[in-house]
């Protein structure tokens, strides 16, 4: 195979940025929810789903006193990118401000994949370059696009592969082009009732796919994180050993990714924290040639925003909750191997 030379905007800054995301045994916030999820996820906690308090409820995340002793950088929506903070500053800025780094979800979702029944693609390829320009002025540092594959019986299709590495390699080229580090989301569903060694040949195929595109795109791998799923069976299958989860997954990261990735930020998948957090720690103590960490959501902020309830005199109880969750995933980790 024919590889383009790695981007020249990958050397210097952006690999600073991209060590920078996985330094230290800390991770990553996403809060970045779509309007539309944000504002049903607010609804389930009893809080009107309008813009103030979506802003409201981002604004009492990242400002939480320590948040930066276990969180190198925030993804936000746009939504929230373009908001202030009560005493008036940007997201952006006040997240800058409080030695983090801001970031920006630029995927628009999915949608169905022609010729692939049941599956789907991530949009917002379409003008990625101008947007991720624009952001970057805006103050972010980073970018984050999430793929989903899905396991049934013959699934995920050689097509839905190919298609989400394909749209995953041009935005991280786009990103870097435009100055922003990008964190590359391949995800495999964890629903479902297959196997773990089903779940580690899926994996497989998916990130060999995905690091066969970067390299034709030539993505700067140092320069970009990977924000994979951890290799365990189905929600509706037997769980697992926190040991054997760490084993699969760093044989299948060796397997599929060239050691020059700036670092892996694990997503939680949707799973119950302690249980993330249990097989987080797991594959770091594994020796591994990049750093690995987190990179959640709902893992860490779910906690906060049923204390908060939209209660102004329940911020400082619902970041404790926040803090709390940050602890159980930060941790001070061995030099990589």
């Amino acid at each position: 195979m024919t590889t383009r030379p790695t981007r020249a905007a990958g050397d210097g800054g952006l690999r600073a940025t991209a060590r920078r995301l996985v330094a230290g045994g800390r991770g990553i916030l996403a809060a970045d929810e779509s309007v539309r999820t944000m504002s049903q996820r607010l609804a389930d906690a009893g809080v009107a789903a309008s813009t103030e308090h979506r802003r409201a409820y981002r604004e009492l995340l990242v400002t939480a006193d320590g948040l930066v002793e276990g969180v190198n950088g925030v993804i936000l929506c746009e939504e929230t990118l373009r908001q202030s903070l009560t005493d008036g500053r940007t997201f952006p800025a006040g997240i800058t401000e409080r030695g983090m780094l801001p970031g920006i979800k630029v995927d628009t979702g999915t949608a169905p994949l022609a010729g692939a029944p049941g599956e789907t693609v991530t949009t917002g390829l379409d003008g990625l370059a101008d947007r991720a320009g624009e952001y970057a002025v805006l103050g972010a540092r980073f970018a984050k696009w999430r793929a989903v594959f899905r396991i049934a019986d013959d699934l995920p299709s050689t097509w839905a592969v190919r298609a989400g590495a394909h749209a995953l390699a041009r935005y991280a080229g786009t990103c870097q082009e435009a100055g922003l580090v990008p964190i590359v989301e391949p995800e495999v569903l964890a629903e479902g009732g297959h196997s773990a060694d089903r779940a580690a040949a899926v994996t497989t195929r998916v990130l060999a796919a995905v690091a066969t595109a970067i390299a034709d795109a030539g993505v700067d791998p140092a320069a970009m994180v990977l924000k994979p799923n951890m290799v365990t069976a189905g929600t509706d299958a037997p769980g697992q050993a926190p040991a054997d989860v760490a084993r699969a997954t760093v044989e299948v990261l060796r397997a599929t990714m060239p050691d020059e990735l700036a670092g892996v930020a694990f997503l939680s998948g949707g799973r119950p924290s302690a249980t993330a957090a249990a097989d987080l720690a797991a594959i770091r103590a594994v020796p591994t040639p990049w750093p690995t960490t987190f990179s959640f959501g709902r893992a860490l902020v779910s906690p906060a925003l049923h204390t908060w309830r939209g209660d102004p005199d329940a911020v400082r109880a619902a970041q404790d909750a926040l803090l709390a969750e940050v602890r159980r995933n930060t941790t001070e980790v061995p030099a990589a191997a």
